[in-house]
Parts: C-alpha cells; structure tokens; sequence
C-alpha cells in the first residue's frame, strides 16, 4: 500500500518560498521541520509495513505530527505577514 508523503512542500505548496527562507534562516523552525519529518516517515513506515502496532500508538504519532504541522504553519504565516 503506497502512503501519501506529508512533506511540507507538499502540504503547503503555496509557501515554499517562505518555508526554504525559513530552513535557511531559522533554525527553530528547521529543527520542528525535521521533527515533523521524521514523525512522518515513522508514520508512513508503520501504515505501509505489516509490522503490527497498536493504534493508539499510531494515533498519538499522527496527532503529533498535525500538533507539528500547525505549529509549523503558524510561523509560515506570521513570517509572511512581517515580509
């Protein structure tokens, strides 16, 4: 089963020239990018393997990877504004 990657050019196409200027010049930003990344990529590997897991595990991954995205979001959308 082929599982859609959430990456943030993908989730935001619309602001990838705020998110690069943010990797390149935040770096509180870029490690909550690479968090999210990599809560993705857990995610991802855990929906698409037939490892067994518990779903309330699974749950708590991807409320934390959406807790990520909007936190990540927010700051897209105040770095905006202030350009």
């Amino acid at each position: 089963m082929q599982v859609e990657k959430h990456t943030l050019l993908n989730d935001f196409p619309d602001h990838h020239h705020t998110i690069r200027h943010l990797k390149m010049h935040d770096a509180h930003f870029t490690k909550l990018a690479d968090s999210y990344h990599e809560l993705d990529s857990e995610v991802r590997k855990l929906e698409e393997g037939n490892s067994p897991v518990e779903d309330e595990y699974l749950e708590t991954l991807k409320k934390r990877r959406l807790h990520l995205k909007d936190e990540l979001f927010t700051i897209i959308q105040k770095t905006e504004k202030a350009l």
